[in-house]
């Protein structure tokens, strides 16, 4: 029984005042708005939808980004009741604790770190990658790789990783003052490309709106490939169509990650209760309202045809097809400067549900340890930063792209079923907003994240299964033992110190 013991909501709580494993509430809504388009409007609004366009949905990648942008909402919902009633760091860890138990928190956890530390290396290298075509465009020649002791090493990774680990070591309202002004930067450069294609919008491109079905090309329905909804249905691979639109939705939804990685953030914010929900939705909005004007002027300028020819079709794509290679250049700093905020964002949420799990005895508490003056988990922080540069400037992180998306729905999958059961056995609990309809919208949301994860390759599985093998060893071999909710069923205080009762006050103390 105890793989299925729950951490009380007034636990949770209590521990977030713990002198020196707390964090400083410092962030408003606007924080959280701008936190939340930060981290969404990056690479994907530049090149995911052009790529779901040109080889699954055509013009109906529209449809995609609005079945994304309303399952994201679903989950959403399910994470700002949960983030109003339990205001603590760790997200979907955190609520899991609360409800399904501590085995499925360690594996959503572990999910988390997949999503979040996968995340932030791939846009880290291609960050890299990226400064690289600006410097070409200024007539500057300068590699994105460098060669040092036989390993090709991407150097911008390690600069950007740097650079944002010691803001957020100095203090999150830093940081997050900083991410504003890059997310307003690059938020007026989608509405200037937004504005600027329009111009060459042709209405004859959006028919058909959504592509006869046709058999994948060679190669495409290789067994690793295919969907694991294909592989287990037998279907025929193929593209466009009804399957194609759900598959386009899949690949999309890359789009919408990080809205999780705000309710990381609820231990550090100032009046949780409603300023969650609302910085949460409000970000939600803003970025679904940019995805569906710059989609619409993606597959309006050209024929979907043109995008699957390009094997790494991008809205610069479009705009050299229509004779407008200059805008392409402010894509390209549009890309860069997205680039930015996201890795903030991402290294942020990875220490914050790192510090939760540590706190709660799961991984090391060492690792939960907060500085004094500025109140950050400063010695995660480092080692996180370290981690994250090194995959993404010594490794190919490319293979990982689609683990950050198993890695989201896994985690709004449970979240959704969570919600629920915290319905049924909390109702008393206060809470500033409550989805609505419940619990038929939070099933809803389980649902079709489900059908999401099941339009991701049967690789992506294969690696996530393998992922969530290790995980488990871990949690086996040191989680379960050091639990701080197992050492207290033991008579432990958290740090694995007895505790014995005072008789005189029948209190517990060392």
């Amino acid at each position: 029984m105890s793989l299925w013991r729950t951490k009380s909501i007034e636990d949770s709580i209590a521990d977030s005042l713990e002198k020196g494993h707390s964090l400083k509430r410092t962030l408003g809504t606007w924080d959280l708005m701008i936190m939340g388009v930060a981290v969404a409007v990056g690479a994907g609004i530049f090149s995911v939808g052009a790529k779901a366009a040109g080889s699954y949905a055509g013009p109906s990648v529209t449809l995609a980004f609005l079945l994304a942008a309303f399952t994201c909402a679903l989950a959403i919902m399910c994470y700002a009741e949960f983030a109003s009633a339990v205001p603590v760091a760790g997200s979907a860890y955190t609520f899991t604790y609360a409800t399904l138990g501590e085995l499925l928190a360690w594996i959503i956890g572990w999910d988390l770190i997949l999503e979040m530390l996968t995340a932030a290396a791939v846009i880290a290298k291609y960050w890299g990658i990226y400064l690289s075509s600006v410097f070409e465009l200024a007539g500057w020649d300068i590699p994105a790789t460098i060669h040092v002791l036989g390993l090709d090493v991407s150097w911008g990774a390690f600069v950007i990783v740097a650079i944002f680990t010691t803001l957020l070591v100095l203090g999150t309202q830093l940081s997050a003052r900083v991410a504003s002004i890059f997310t307003i930067i690059k938020v007026a450069i989608v509405l200037f490309v937004i504005v600027v294609g329009a111009f060459f919008v042709n209405v004859k491109n959006y028919t058909p709106f959504i592509p006869e079905s046709v058999p994948s090309k060679p190669g495409e329905g290789d067994v690793w490939m295919q969907s694991l909804f294909s592989f287990m249905t037998g279907a025929a691979p193929a593209q466009y169509g009804l399957f194609g639109l759900l598959a386009g939705a899949s690949l999309v939804f890359f789009a919408f990650i990080g809205f999780d990685v705000v309710a990381t953030s609820a231990e550090e914010v100032k009046n949780p209760q409603k300023t969650l929900p609302r910085g949460i939705f409000l970000g939600l909005g803003i970025v679904t309202v940019l995805y569906i004007g710059v989609s619409l002027v993606l597959t309006g300028m050209v024929p979907y045809t043109v995008l699957a020819e390009d094997p790494n079709a991008s809205l610069a794509t479009a705009f050299v097809a229509v004779g407008a290679g200059w805008a392409a250049q402010i894509i390209s700093v549009g890309i860069l400067v997205g680039l930015t905020t996201v890795i903030m964002v991402l290294l942020l949420g990875l220490s914050r549900v790192l510090f939760a799990m540590s706190r709660d005895g799961l991984l090391p508490r060492g690792l939960s340890v907060t500085s004094e003056k500025r109140r950050t988990p400063a010695r995660l922080q480092i080692i996180v930063g370290l981690a994250v540069a090194l995959i993404a400037g010594l490794t190919n992180v490319g293979v990982l792209e689609e683990m950050i998306n198993i890695g989201t729905l896994s985690a709004f999958v449970l979240v959704s079923i969570a919600v629920v059961v915290l319905r049924k056995k909390r109702p008393d609990l206060p809470r500033a907003f409550k989805v609505p309809f419940s619990p038929f919208l939070p099933i809803l949301s389980a649902v079709l994240c489900s059908w999401l994860m099941l339009n991701l390759t049967t690789l992506t599985w294969v690696r996530f299964a393998v992922w969530l093998a290790l995980g488990l060893a871990v949690y086996f071999l040191y989680g379960r033992s050091h639990s701080v909710l197992g050492r207290k069923s033991r008579g432990l205080d958290a740090d694995g110190n007895k505790l014995v009762v005072s008789e005189p006050e029948t209190e517990l103390v060392k």
